[in-house]
């Protein structure tokens, strides 16, 4: 019992790194991050469309034209 103070054993896991580096999973190289520069970016009026064809948000628009909850970004729509 160390009384009011806690004890943390040591780390003793393996640091070394080179495992990562020569083994493991090469395809991982092959992909492309997603980034700004290498996708589309939308405008508002793709961003409306593009919103609108998910069937979620149609669900949710239609809940709200039958008197459901607002939804919350319902102006423009």
């Amino acid at each position: 019992d160390l009384g009011d103070f806690y004890r943390i054993p040591a780390d003793t896991r393996d640091l070394n790194y080179e495992k990562y580096f020569e083994e493991g999973t090469y395809d991982l190289s092959k992909y492309v991050d997603y980034r700004s520069d290498n996708t589309t970016i939308l405008n508002v009026e793709q961003t409306k469309e593009k919103l609108l064809s998910l069937d979620y948000i149609q669900k949710e628009l239609e809940d709200f034209k039958n008197g459901g909850t607002k939804p919350i970004a319902s102006e423009g729509f």
